[in-house]
């Protein structure tokens, strides 16, 4: 119990971090489709701008490993956000052509499964 309480405490800070990476996301999505863009295109834009928040914030303020020009820790957190958005774009490409669930309920559907992966991945390698 003891060891609970601050991981409980970073899963929190991570998830006031993951708000914020959600919003950058899912705002550039919604941006970029209603633009036009084709929706897996502008899953990917999202991803790349929202992987640079979260790591800037996650290295900052959750984790505190602010190792200046140090690109390991970026490195690793765009591979296990890239292992997620793999996962999130292919329930995407799912959802959407299969399930025919719409374009834009799906990213969100998407999220439930892939928010706490990144966690385990982010805490217990990323930012080790």
């Amino acid at each position: 119990m003891h060891n609970f309480i601050p991981i409980a405490k970073q899963f929190i800070k991570f998830g006031l971090v993951g708000v914020s990476n959600t919003l950058i996301s899912l705002g550039t999505y919604y941006l970029l489709y209603f633009w036009g863009v084709n929706y897996l295109i502008a899953n990917t834009i999202g991803f790349i701008i929202s992987v640079l928040n979260s790591y800037y914030w996650n290295n900052k303020y959750v984790f505190k490993k602010t190792q200046v020009g140090n690109l390991k820790p970026l490195i690793k957190t765009f591979i296990s956000y890239g292992f997620t958005f793999f996962i999130s774009t292919v329930l995407l490409f799912v959802m959407v052509q299969l399930a025919k669930i719409s374009e834009i309920i799906a990213p969100v559907v998407t999220l439930i499964i892939t928010i706490p992966i990144n966690f385990i991945m982010n805490k217990f390698w990323a930012f080790k």
